[in-house]
């Protein structure tokens, strides 16, 4: 009895050299079967490729054995090869995500618009209940990246990255974090400006002293506060700094005291001297009559009894540099009216060697006719009181020079650093 194989060798050889040529793995592929015996031969482009090639011949069925005489190609200096399949792995796997890809765009673009409509409704929102600008400008934006990170979260849990996605969300405070140790002094100036602007100290025109600094207020940035000084100079003060230093508001009470010392002769009368200077003081048409002007004995000089004088005005209205300048100019008047003499200090001359003294002598006629003569007082005669203007054009008036002053801060350049946080609501 014959026994026929289960295959022919030439349906074996034949299909075999159909599957290597269908893989291009194989530059050259010859099969060859002897009695079930397969014989390979060729150049396959690895090493994997060969042992597959004798696995494949192997399973075949009708295939006693296999003779693996293939060879493992050289690679080429140029080979693009490995690029292209590359190439080709990835524009598979961009077709496979491409759905997904249009989802996440969609989901993003949904939470962006949310978080913008979030943020402008807190604005309205708080825009009633939180003076402070900047405080609702950071609570607007807080809620409004709050919901975009949910939408990115969404997209990333879509996207199979769950890991990836708490570590987006947790890592959040992490950078903040990171980024307030980096910019510490950015961050405590911003701050700073966020409790400035929450407590608000002062407000846009005030007159205010800061670090030693007299000058008015311009604007209050986030970084800065902006200070135009009496002498027209445009100061930025960085705001830990303001938030830290004593602040002295000239304008939230514009009633100022002002004094100076004035000293009389011991001979004059003292209360008469207060007097003289009371009414000056009663009179001048920018002092306050509340609270009362005041007139005090400060302290006893060398020669002189020093009478300091209070008097009260407002800054408003009137600057204090003038109507002091004003008030000392009729206080010094009133007293010498009154023949009450200001004298210096005394001062005490020693000559080490002597002063020379010489006696001339005089005719008796010359001496009779002085005696003859009607005696004058060899003091000048003090001027009658008359009345003087409580403004000399020197002192140009007394009014308060914040406007000319703010004009020129108006005026100068200054450099953008961002919105002004004192809004119109805070502002005089």
């Amino acid at each position: 009895m014959d026994i026929r194989p289960i295959a022919a060798d030439d349906e074996i050889s034949m299909r075999l050299k159909e599957i290597l040529q269908a893989t291009a793995w194989f530059a050259i592929a010859k099969v060859e079967v002897k009695q079930g015996v397969v014989f390979l031969r060729g150049t396959a482009v690895d090493e994997r490729a060969q042992q597959w090639a004798g696995e494949l011949a192997s399973k075949t069925e009708g295939v006693v054995a296999v003779v693996n005489l293939m060879e493992i190609e050289d690679p080429a200096v140029w080979n693009f090869r490995p690029a292209q399949d590359e190439f080709r792995s990835l524009g598979r796997e961009l077709a496979r995500s491409l759905p997904l890809v249009v989802l996440a765009l969609i989901v993003l673009a949904i939470a962006w618009g949310l978080s913008k409509a979030a943020a402008y409704l807190l604005r309205q929102f708080f825009r009633r209940r939180l003076q402070a600008h900047l405080l609702r400008e950071i609570v607007a934006r807080t809620g409004g990246v709050l919901i975009f990170l949910v939408g990115l979260y969404l997209v990333l849990r879509v996207a199979g990255m769950t890991q990836l996605a708490f570590t987006v969300v947790g890592g959040t405070g992490l950078i903040g974090l990171i980024l307030g140790i980096a910019f510490r002094e950015i961050t405590e100036n911003f701050l700073a400006s966020l409790f400035l602007s929450i407590q608000h100290p002062f407000r846009e025109g005030d007159l205010v002293a800061i670090v030693g600094i007299i000058g008015y207020v311009q604007r209050l940035t986030s970084r800065s506060t902006v200070l135009i000084t009496l002498d027209g100079n445009d100061v930025q003060i960085p705001n830990a700094t303001v938030f830290k230093s004593t602040i002295c508001n000239y304008t939230s009470n514009p009633r100022r005291r002002e004094d100076f010392l004035v000293g009389v002769g011991y001979d004059d009368s003292i209360p008469e001297a207060q007097q003289q200077a009371l009414q000056v003081l009663a009179d001048h048409p920018a002092v306050l009559a509340d609270p009362e002007p005041l007139v005090l004995v400060d302290s006893l000089g060398a020669a002189t009894v020093n009478l300091r004088v209070y008097f009260w005005l407002d800054g408003s209205q009137h600057s204090w540099l003038k109507v002091k300048s004003s008030v000392i100019r009729l206080v010094k008047r009133a007293l010498q009216d009154a023949g009450i003499s200001l004298p210096d200090e005394s001062r005490e001359v020693i000559f080490p060697k002597g002063v020379e003294v010489r006696v001339v002598e005089s005719t008796l006629e010359s001496i009779s006719a002085q005696s003859d003569a009607p005696q004058t007082s060899a003091l000048p005669s003090l001027s009658p009181r008359t009345s003087e203007a409580v403004s000399t054009k020197a002192e140009a008036g007394l009014e308060n020079e914040a406007a000319q002053v703010q004009k020129q801060g108006r005026e100068a350049w200054t450099p953008d650093q961002g919105e002004n946080l004192l809004g119109p609501e805070i502002k005089k």
